[in-house]
């Protein structure tokens, strides 16, 4: 990043630049350089847009999507598998080969069950329903950021803000007390992150020993949350299972505090690294809602989508084979400039709405509207209630997250 100049690895390179440096062989998923930026070793990818080959971990050569339009078009093919149970299903890390051999609810099945588990939980996630948690979200804001204030600065940002706003809202959401939020925010991290294939099989077998028993509990003593209703509800396919309901509250946990947590780190740094763009915001050029849409596009944090081929595809003169893995590299995908004109920098006046931060076709991200709500109120309220708002260290000393994960920053450290 700028303040670097004896580690290019850490420096905000222009990514101009990185497509005309001698590339590495392509592996993938890679480590970013700069937290904000595709990796540098992907600029193969970037020239030969919109399907590559790529190495994973283990040397298996899989299909790599890369532009917009033939990910909207693969993303929503059939043919293209999530179904995790498959033997040959591609992982991007060794920690999560043991995954193969257990069923994810929801981004792990096609339909037709993928869409019977969806029509249950779509309700819960409506513009409407969302809507009216919003006091409830900026309620949850504004009590952490006078926690902040009162304890002063310097503040961690992460375990301060970014990590407790999305635990508070998905726990009430869902029916989960928030007292248990160390237990399962640490399960979630080593199952996202492991080190180990075994640390990552205890993480799960941990969380769903904990959802269990809490489901159990609730089959007798129900509350107001989207749990006791899945349990107390009449639902038009019948009556959803212990295991099933395991799985649900697994996935929805991890998945709606995980993801909206490192948007809500990763994008107050690249604000606070884009001081024009911040500004312009600061004084009303823009709007939050129009902010959170581009820096979704722009930080694609989910990058790396796996799917499966299960017949073969004719695909712009490539034939993708039955039982060749492909992946999907949002961030490069969201970076195509034929879509996104400029796409490596922040543009406010850019349409950035369709972008694939949060996947397409009928695994798109079921959560979103409670996403776009949780990052706007989060985002808009840090500015407005912190406006000295600065880096307690230099960017090159914040740590991120390695490629194979969810993208975001270890600790955020800030000052006012």
């Amino acid at each position: 990043m700028t303040e670097s100049t004896t580690d290019p690895a850490r420096q905000d390179l222009d990514p101009h630049a990185l497509a005309t440096a001698p590339a590495p062989a392509t592996s993938f998923p890679q480590d970013r350089g700069c937290p904000y930026h595709p990796p540098a070793g992907y600029a193969p990818l970037r020239r030969e847009r919109p399907l590559s080959r790529v190495t994973l971990f283990d040397g298996r050569t899989v299909w790599a999507v890369t532009g917009h339009a033939l990910a909207r078009r693969l993303l929503a093919d059939p043919r293209l598998s999530s179904d995790r149970g498959h033997p040959d299903f591609p992982i991007p890390a060794q920690r999560f080969a043991n995954a193969q051999r257990r069923r994810v609810a929801l981004l792990g099945v096609d339909d037709p069950e993928h869409n019977t588990q969806r029509r249950m939980l779509i309700p819960a996630f409506s513009v409407k329903r969302i809507g009216a948690l919003r006091p409830r979200i900026q309620e949850t804001v504004d009590r952490l950021l006078d926690a902040m204030e009162r304890q002063g600065p310097p503040a961690e940002l992460v375990s301060a803000f970014a990590l407790p706003v999305p635990s508070m809202v998905i726990c009430a959401l869902l029916g989960v007390p928030y007292a248990d939020h160390a237990f399962f925010e640490e399960r979630s991290q080593r199952l996202l992150r492991g080190p180990g294939a075994g640390d990552v099989d205890r993480a799960r077998g941990e969380l769903e020993e904990y959802l269990g028993a809490l489901i159990d509990r609730k089959r007798s003593e129900p509350g107001d949350g989207l749990l006791d209703e899945l349990i107390h509800r009449d639902h038009p396919d019948g009556p959803v299972d212990r295991e099933q309901l395991v799985a649900f509250a697994v996935i929805l946990l991890i998945a709606g505090h995980e993801t909206t947590a490192n948007m809500i780190s990763l994008g107050t740094f690249t604000l606070l690294r884009h001081p024009e763009q911040l500004a312009a915001l600061r004084a009303g050029g823009t709007t939050t809602a129009v902010v959170v849409e581009e820096l979704l596009r722009f930080l694609s944090i989910a990058d790396g989508l796996q799917r499966l081929a299960i017949e073969d595809l004719e695909v712009d003169g490539a034939t993708i084979r039955k039982g060749e893995g492909v992946v999907f590299s949002t961030s490069l995908i969201n970076r195509d400039t034929e879509v996104f004109p400029g796409a490596d920098t922040l543009d406010w006046d850019r349409s950035a709405r369709h972008h694939l931060a949060f996947g397409f076709g009928i695994h798109q991200c079921l959560g979103q509207n409670l996403a776009r709500a949780e990052l706007e109120i989060a985002m808009r309220t840090l500015f407005e209630r912190l406006p000295g708002l600065r880096l307690a260290v230099p960017a090159q000393e914040i740590l991120h997250k390695p490629g194979d994960t969810i993208q975001g920053l270890l600790e955020l450290p800030v000052a006012w």
